[in-house]
């Protein structure tokens, strides 16, 4: 027996070779910054979805106890799971999207240290959910909190992981908050009759600021349209496109992108054609929109190289906080 359980323990760092618990020693491992996003599914009644968007819960604010009360769990998640170590968290964010019959909730948690928050992120999704049930199990009993998951984590050793499927069978699509896409509107470049020389370059800085982009992906101008729509769909945390913003019959991008966007943020979009326009006149020009679809920071730069540099200079010092703001976070104090 001893030495089945020493052979299961082989594989499992909590457990040390004769089966006993431990918590794991972390000390020799690097610090890097790591993030965490979990999501479960709180289903319940038409009725109750109707009295928490209408604030007819009489023990009060629904949405906002339960979102304290997960960011409360995040916090204390080493006094409840025991094997865990005590984290200094840098950031709690929990959210909400809420259908018919369900609400699903979101936490995405970060810190800067030698272990990962993937704990953190689950335990703020549990404590939220139960707290729903508190607020509303009057009207509702029989609601049940289901499909509590990891849905990606980054930082540490392995690197960024995602689970592959986004959302469960009838769940609302969560926003992976790592995944940035990159897309280049270039009729030329599509059809291999010049070399694509900017999407590397956004996707090489989309991963210096922390996140993980996919491979630029080079569309003709007159694709682009469906191809947002598409990847927008996915629910990344951003999308930087490039190309197609100029006045021409076969620059498309702003009208595509001002058709998806829910957010407008024209103050983003007018800093980077000012930046242009400190070294050519011809920055004026661009039409380059940004804003929100949802929850995804969407913003066209210029097809060149130094109008890619120009607005990634723009963003670098935002970014991040936009992110926040765009994942349900507050402005602080």
């Amino acid at each position: 027996m001893a030495d089945d359980i020493a052979a299961g323990a082989a594989g499992l760092t909590h457990l040390r070779a004769d089966g006993t618990a431990a918590m794991v020693d972390v000390s020799a491992k690097a610090v890097t910054k790591r993030v965490a996003t979990a999501c479960g599914v709180f289903r319940t009644t038409t009725e109750v979805i109707e009295a928490v968007r209408g604030g007819g819960i009489t023990k009060g604010d629904v949405l906002a106890t339960a979102r304290i009360a997960g960011i409360q769990g995040a916090k204390r998640t080493s006094d409840l799971i025991p094997l865990c170590h005590q984290l200094s968290l840098s950031k709690v964010a929990v959210d909400f999207t809420l259908s018919d019959t369900q609400i699903t909730i979101t936490a995405t948690a970060a810190t800067t240290g030698r272990t990962g928050v993937e704990m953190e992120a689950l335990t703020a999704v549990a404590v939220a959910g139960l707290t729903l049930h508190d607020m509303v199990k009057a009207l509702d009993p029989a609601s049940e909190l289901t499909g509590i998951t990891l849905q990606s984590k980054s930082g540490g050793r392995r690197g960024h992981w995602r689970r592959e499927s986004a959302a469960a069978p009838g769940q609302v699509p969560l926003h992976d908050t790592q995944r940035a896409v990159v897309l280049v509107s270039s009729t030329r470049c599509a059809a291999g009759q010049r070399e694509d020389t900017t999407g590397p370059v956004i996707v090489e800085w989309l991963a210096a600021q922390g996140l993980s982009p996919d491979p630029a992906i080079v569309i003709a101008d007159t694709e682009f349209a469906g191809e947002l729509r598409r990847v927008l769909a996915t629910h990344p945390a951003v999308v930087v496109t490039t190309g197609g913003t100029g006045p021409t019959v076969d620059d498309l991008v702003p009208e595509a992108t001002a058709a998806l966007l829910t957010t407008a943020l024209p103050g983003i979009a007018e800093a980077i054609r000012d930046k242009g326009r400190a070294t050519t006149p011809l920055a004026a020009l661009s039409r380059g929109l940004a804003g929100l679809a949802g929850g995804t920071f969407v913003v066209n730069l210029p097809g060149s190289s130094g109008g890619v540099r120009d607005g990634l200079d723009v963003l670098a010092p935002i970014l991040g906080h936009l992110l926040e703001l765009a994942q349900g976070a507050g402005h602080d104090d």
